[in-house]
């Protein structure tokens, strides 16, 4: 597939759920983005023309249900929301007839990519992953917690209009289920052996939603990983230090035979 084949911002419609969706034109596989937890399309900014600049390769992202201009959630997360966005990735795929893709994963979305890769393994050549999370830490749901007080007594919901039609339905879908006493058990490990392309780990030593034993947990199960491990930088590698996440992502898929 190359982006010529889809229009460049539009809307898909996957299983009756529609999702703001958009392309950046490119050639050969595209890569797909998968945003954050409290991510969308228009979150990403300026970075996917950015990477398909510097890959040459068409970009996808779209906003998943409950993010951005996308439909809302019309019942409450579970603890296996992440699957079903894995699954729901597959049949945008299969709409938009992309055979095979690189994903690029942060967060969220990272371990979206993570379980996707493990249930369609030769439908990816590669992924990047920014800051995965394979099991729940400590520290991620004392930031979650520490974000619900501010979301409560600040102007982050306001913020947040600037990405998202309805931002407390976006906040409080994702933070109610990462505090949820159901999540405390999740995690998606038992997937990683089926998992048969490389991976590039990104994470930042200044990540407050993840430490760097998640990317070992990656690299003990999936081989061929490499790793990106960022000084300054945060939970968000691609805003904190985009000239080394663009040139990590293009030498990585340099690498690659697809």
């Amino acid at each position: 597939m190359t982006a010529q084949n889809v229009t460049d911002s539009t809307h898909v419609n996957v299983d009756g759920i529609r999702l703001e969706f958009r392309c950046w034109q490119g050639a050969g596989l595209p890569i797909i983005l998968l945003h954050e937890g409290l991510g969308s399309l228009s979150m990403w900014r300026d970075f996917p023309g950015a990477l398909a600049a510097a890959t040459h390769r068409p970009v996808i992202a779209w906003s998943r249900r409950g993010h951005g201009g996308s439909d809302r959630l019309q019942t409450r997360r579970e603890p296996d929301y992440m699957h079903r966005e894995a699954e729901l990735l597959l049949r945008l795929m299969d709409i938009l007839r992309i055979k095979r893709a690189v994903l690029f994963g942060h967060s969220d979305g990272g371990s979206i990519a993570l379980i996707a890769a493990a249930l369609a393994s030769n439908r990816f050549c590669g992924l990047i992953l920014e800051a995965p999370h394979v099991f729940v830490e400590q520290l991620t749901t004392d930031s979650i917690a520490m974000l619900r007080t501010a979301y409560q007594t600040t102007d982050i919901g306001r913020k947040m209009r600037r990405y998202h039609c309805d931002p407390d339905h976006t906040f409080w879908s994702w933070n109610d289920i990462w505090l949820d006493e159901r999540f405390c058990n999740w995690n998606i490990e038992a997937f990683l052996p089926a998992i048969t392309a490389p991976a590039l780990l990104i994470q930042g030593l200044d990540d407050e939603y993840g430490t760097l034993e998640q990317l070992g947990r990656i690299e003990a199960a999936v081989p061929g990983t490499k790793r990106l491990v960022l000084p300054n930088c945060g939970h968000s590698p691609h805003k904190d230090a985009p000239d080394a996440v663009l040139e990590a992502a293009s030498d990585f898929l340099r690498s690659l035979r697809c």
